[in-house]
């Protein structure tokens, strides 16, 4: 049976994919992405230093760190659109703070804090939204929202580019606010909280899901947790892969343009690099699918590995690139980009669900992203430290030993079971 069979089911699945799409999109975007249009300009401007331009972001990370385990805690305990929609609100305000701060520091500061940390509802509220609707076509569903991520690479930093070239980047953050305001206000009337509020079940099937009929526990405590060999597994293998991201989308622009010849006499490195991010995201954006369709059929674990696998694909270009660029490097690159920015959104609540199922979802993430934050907090630290020491490049081969360790606890997790494997659809059980 499909998920479209049933069209009331079908009609609150497309809203939420075309709202899933909008949360990742703001989420990458306003998270970091934004930050390698926004620092150039920011410096330029008014003289502000790199610190100076991204400490309201180190400080929200570190913020972020209690905030996951707030905002879980919120959506467990109250439902989740009560806490995201006045969330969400708040952060479109914000991003208007960003655009009508001009030199005033203070109002700056306080706007891009906010917008750092109430990303983190959007994000968690969408995934929290998937796991509670899809169960059988979970992977695919979030391999659709979840484009959103690489989508802004495409389409939100050349707008931005523009718009800081052109008109200046005040009114693209007045815009961004409204959008945001707007997807505010579609999700409070247009989606419920889980498919039971609206007389519906997971996937549109006519009964309750089978893995659910046991009566298995409905909460975990965070002694139980971490407790658990499995949660540490899950915390050390997508804890580094969400450290990698950090530092990678932040330093784009500021790697690129360290790599700018001495004697340049066009626009910088990474203005360059723009038209091969835009196409190889576009080449990339189908993997966030890809990877969907992979866990749905072959398990979260398996996706994993192929997730990491693809992280390869935009640190190595950035550890070995040459003085000036090297176009095929650059695409191979922006490729991986794509690939790692829709690829973690999809598969971090994929491989929770996976592991814990529909229901212990929430209890278990609000500590595992808790504890997954407080690396992912000193990430963009750790690379403007790097380059103020002048070894940027180094940064990016320590990524890459990273890599292998996510890689090898990945391996160690092949044998944890699918808590909701009665209601999945494997081409081979797990």
């Amino acid at each position: 049976m499909s998920m479209f069979s049933n069209k009331k089911f079908a009609s609150y699945t497309v809203i939420f994919m075309i709202l899933g799409v909008l949360y990742m999109f703001f989420y990458s975007g306003l998270q970091n992405d934004h930050l390698n249009i926004l620092t150039p300009f920011l410096a330029e401007n008014y003289g502000w230093s790199n610190l100076q331009i991204t400490n309201p972001v180190t400080f929200g990370s570190v913020f972020v760190i209690i905030f996951y385990l707030i905002i879980g805690a919120a959506f467990v305990k109250f439902g989740v659109r009560v806490i995201m929609v006045p969330c969400t609100i708040v952060l479109g305000l914000a991003c208007m703070g960003i655009g009508i701060a001009g030199e005033n520091y203070t109002l700056y500061a306080i706007s891009l804090f906010l917008v750092r940390v109430l990303v983190v509802p959007l994000q968690m509220g969408g995934f929290m939204l998937a796991g509670n609707w899809f169960i059988k076509y979970r992977g695919r569903v979030m391999g659709i929202i979840t484009a959103g991520s690489p989508l802004f690479s495409v389409v939100g930093i050349s707008v931005l580019t523009f718009l800081a070239s052109s008109i200046g980047i005040k009114q693209g953050y007045l815009v961004i606010g409204v959008i945001v305001l707007v997807v505010a206000a579609a999700t409070q009337f247009l989606l419920k909280d889980t498919p039971e509020d609206a007389g519906l079940y997971p996937d549109g099937e006519d009964s309750a899901p089978k893995s659910e009929a046991s009566g298995a526990a409905q909460t975990i405590t965070v002694k139980q947790l971490l407790s658990e060999g499995r949660a540490w597994q899950l915390i050390i293998s997508y804890g580094i892969l969400q450290f990698i991201i950090v530092a990678m989308m932040a330093f784009m622009a500021v790697r690129y343009n360290s790599l700018t010849p001495a004697d340049n006499q066009g626009p910088p490195l990474f203005v360059k690099a723009l038209p091969y991010l835009s196409a190889g995201a576009i080449a990339g954006i189908p993997m966030s699918f890809v990877l969907g369709l992979i866990d749905d059929k072959l398990g979260s674990i398996k996706a994993s590995l192929v997730l990491n696998i693809l992280y390869l694909f935009a640190v190595i270009p950035l550890a070995i690139m040459p003085v000036g660029g090297q176009p095929a490097l650059m695409i191979i690159w922006a490729f991986g980009v794509a690939c790692m920015t829709g690829g973690i959104p999809t598969m971090h609540p994929c491989i929770t669900s996976y592991v814990y199922g529909r229901h212990l979802y929430q209890a278990a993430n609000k500590w595992i992203m808790t504890i997954q934050a407080i690396p992912m907090a000193f990430a963009v630290a750790f690379m403007a430290g790097m380059h103020d020491a002048g070894k940027l490049t180094l940064a990016y081969y320590i990524l890459l030993g990273l890599l292998v360790v996510s890689f090898i606890t990945l391996l160690t997790m092949m044998k944890v079971p699918d808590a909701n494997a009665a209601d999945r659809d494997y081409k081979t059980k797990a």
